[in-house]
């Protein structure tokens, strides 16, 4: 099956990276990109959030906090502070390899944390990839080594949601219960200065948190 995705199609097979596999927006691309056959792997911070992204279709996931080169990295004049950052983007890329079983590099980079992560996400993807970005949850200053991005033919893609025939297809997947929405908690309305404060603070519940607008509990919402 084919899913288009930023413009980019996925295809049977194709590996895809996920980062924040175990939050609202990597839920929902964990799902969407196994519906279109693809083998999407999670990066999460612990095994419990790698747990929960398998259930949801992951083949695997990789533990952030074993790597520890992430943000800009040196510059390319810094000879010893490139073949550090080096060895450990590529021990990334192995265990990449590990969860995969084979050495196979993401066709497609599902990126979020945006300064963090960036320059590992174009290393690691395959050979005309490409990195879509839809925030950036760690910083905007994002670097991107030219070496990787133009030698190899990858594509850095911006993405902020849907068309409306993107919306619709997508509101049909969840209406039919072939994606979760994977609600993690529940709250009322007052709650939400407490709620962007556990979001920044990395403390949200698994999944999506949703919020209750002009209802007193769950379960009082028009339905059409």
């Amino acid at each position: 099956m084919l899913f288009g995705w930023a413009g980019k199609e996925v295809r049977d097979g194709d590996v895809v990276l996920v980062w924040g596999g175990s939050g609202g927006l990597g839920t929902q691309a964990i799902q969407l990109a196994r519906y279109a056959g693809a083998r999407p792997v999670a990066v999460v911070s612990s095994p419990e959030k790698g747990a929960y992204c398998e259930e949801l279709g992951a083949i695997g996931w990789i533990d952030r906090r074993e790597f520890d080169h992430w943000g800009l990295p040196p510059h390319w004049s810094d000879a010893a502070g490139q073949k550090a950052w080096l060895a450990d983007a590529r021990d990334f890329g192995r265990k990449l390899w590990d969860v995969v079983g084979e050495r196979r590099n993401p066709a497609i980079v599902f990126e979020h944390p945006g300064e963090e992560t960036i320059p590992t996400s174009i290393f690691v993807c395959e050979p005309g990839g490409m990195v879509v970005i839809c925030a950036g949850t760690t910083g905007y200053s994002a670097h991107v080594d030219l070496r990787y991005h133009w030698m190899r033919q990858k594509r850095l893609q911006g993405s902020h949601g849907t068309n409306d025939h993107e919306a619709r297809a997508y509101n049909d997947l969840v209406r039919f219960g072939t994606v979760d929405p994977a609600v993690g908690e529940v709250l009322p309305f007052e709650e939400i200065p407490r709620v962007h404060q556990r979001m920044g603070e990395g403390k949200l519940a698994l999944g999506n948190t949703a919020i209750l607008v002009g209802a007193a509990e769950p379960g009082q919402g028009r339905r059409t």
